[in-house]
């Protein structure tokens, strides 16, 4: 009797044992879930359709809540099958055909199925749209067309061949076609719970979301994303030190610098990024700009001129405390491959700046210059507010052009007036921004070197090439994108980026290294120089428990 109590006894302290290292096993494999992720965004998002994105804010919305059908991994570059399982594109590169996994929902319950994604494409390729998103597929004359084949199978057909087709789907969340909610419905890891205009955007967990880690448990970890607006980097840089923030996506240069010296750990250098900053001039005819203004803004031997008035070394030493590099053209050395090694960054020659100018009929007169009508050369450079780095190069290239005699006056704007004035009344002489490339195949530009695309900024959408160069161009992208041939594409789009240098429509200043901000407190971060640098991975990020408790 004694003998089997203790046995008894004995056998029990032993399966507590177990049950407490069996805890303790799945405590340590299973990351604890939970906690709310903080951050800013830069400005108003200027909408939540994922189909009409075209600003930062939105993006990065779009990103955490958006499900694509594939993914182009932000740290290895390489495609991932996400809400498609396989894909296939066939021989002659018009037909992309996706197996898609069964069994997922919406966030509101709705199914997922080929009819969804055959929805998507046909309203994405919707001219009357106008998504620039969509302008990345336009690789020729005709309509897209889709095949539904099963609920877990469709065809998307293209009236021309588009080389790298799948890694376009990157960028493509797919929508409901049933929902009720429409672009509300998601598949990505998030989604939006509350949108307070000019305060904050508040994504939670979609309840929904189909992807498990690799012990089976459902992601996202987090419960929530908190995305503060706020366009001042002082307060931002501010809230990060106090903890309130979590990370800093993209971080100036200066703040890095300060962040380094104090707090090693926490500042991230992740080398040369994709992405560009430049100027442009207005060339819309249609524009409210006197004529002999837009008569200047067309002169390819003014565009010129000004490119080479502008000292770019002084940028990227005294703007970007030497995080930056002179910007050669649309791509950035740091695309090895699609990089046209053979162009340099414009060199800093006012004298020869000053005898283009001549060539036009430009001259001095009392230290200031004027065109062949009289007309005093006086503009003004539009740019956002709150983004010091452009407000500095804003103010260096007034400098730098005024020592030619030209009257620069810089604009600071709220960002959704900016792009209200950019890409809606076209009332600005010059503005300086910066493209976030998150693609470095060329079909990703389409949108911008295609003479009818939505951003090709200095004149969008023309009905026709309105130049020969331009029309040369738009051949030569649906050229690049036509083949399935690596060096013919690349001699295409070689050609592109020269004809960008020659004819100098954007104006490129530097190429700033992808900088950013995370804090001890989050577990998993792994930045790298694709956007988005920091929360690439967000679905599988943790915060640590000591903030989680204080949250």
């Amino acid at each position: 009797m004694n003998m089997n109590m203790t046995g008894r006894r004995a056998f029990l302290r032993f399966l507590l044992c177990v049950v407490l290292v069996s805890l303790a096993l799945t405590s340590s494999a299973f990351p604890q879930s939970g906690g709310e992720l903080r951050f800013c965004l830069r400005g108003e998002p200027k909408t939540f359709d994922p189909l009409l994105v075209d600003d930062d804010s939105s993006l990065s919305i779009r990103y955490l809540t958006g499900g694509v059908l594939v993914r182009a991994n932000r740290k290895t570059q390489d495609l991932e099958p996400e809400l498609a399982e396989s894909w296939k594109v066939s021989k002659d590169g018009k037909q992309i055909t996706f197996k898609l996994r069964r069994g997922i929902t919406f966030s509101d319950g709705s199914p997922f199925s080929s009819e969804d994604v055959a929805f998507t494409m046909q309203r994405l390729m919707d001219p009357a749209l106008h998504s620039s998103t969509g302008d990345a597929f336009r690789s020729g004359g005709g309509a897209v067309s889709t095949k539904i084949i099963a609920p877990d199978q469709v065809a998307i057909i293209f009236p021309a061949p588009l080389a790298g087709l799948e890694r376009l789907f990157d960028q493509v969340a797919i929508m409901s076609t049933h929902s009720p909610k429409k672009e509300a419905a998601v598949l990505g890891p998030f989604l939006v719970a509350e949108y307070k205009a000019g305060s904050s955007v508040l994504l939670r967990r979609n309840p929904n979301y189909w992807k498990k880690d690799s012990q089976g448990r459902r992601l996202p970890y987090l419960d929530s994303i908190r995305l503060d607006i706020q366009s001042n980097r002082d307060v931002e840089m501010l809230r990060f030190k106090r903890g309130e923030l979590d990370l800093i996506n993209v971080l100036d240069s200066d703040y890095f610098d300060r962040l380094a010296a104090s707090s090693p750990g926490l500042a991230h250098d992740a080398g040369a990024s994709l992405d560009s900053d430049f100027m442009w001039f207005n060339q819309v005819g249609s524009a409210p700009i006197p004529e002999y203004k837009r008569a200047w803004f067309r002169s390819t031997n003014f565009r010129r001129a000004i490119s080479q008035a502008i000292n770019r070394d002084d940028l990227s030493r005294v703007v970007f405390n030497g995080h930056a590099q002179p910007a050669v053209g649309p791509v950035s050395p740091a695309n090895k491959f699609w990089f046209n090694s053979r162009l340099k960054a414009e060199s800093y020659r006012p004298d020869s700046a000053l005898k283009r100018l001549q060539a036009d009929g430009f001259h001095l007169k009392n230290g200031a210059l004027f065109d062949k009508g009289g007309n005093a050369v006086e503009f003004s450079i539009v740019t956002n507010a709150g983004n010091k780095p452009r407000e500095r190069m804003a103010v260096m290239v007034q400098e730098d052009l005024g020592k030619l005699g030209i009257k620069v006056n810089v604009v600071t704007l709220d960002f959704p007036s900016l792009i209200e004035r950019i890409s809606q009344k076209f009332n600005y002489e010059a503005a300086m921004l910066g493209f976030r490339n998150v693609d470095l195949d060329p079909n990703g530009q389409m949108n911008i070197w295609l003479s009818s695309a939505e951003n090709h900024a200095w004149n969008p959408q023309q009905k026709s090439p309105e130049t020969t160069w331009e029309a040369e161009v738009d051949r030569l992208m649906r050229a690049q994108a036509s083949t399935a041939d690596p060096k013919k594409r690349k001699e295409s789009f070689d050609r592109v980026q020269e004809i960008a240098s020659e004819q100098a429509p954007f104006i490129y200043l530097v190429n700033q290294n992808a900088l950013s901000a995370v804090s001890s407190a989050v577990e998993g971060a792994n930045p790298g120089i694709l956007s988005p640098q920091t929360f690439w991975n967000a679905e599988r990020l943790t915060l640590n428990a000591s903030t989680r408790a204080s949250r």
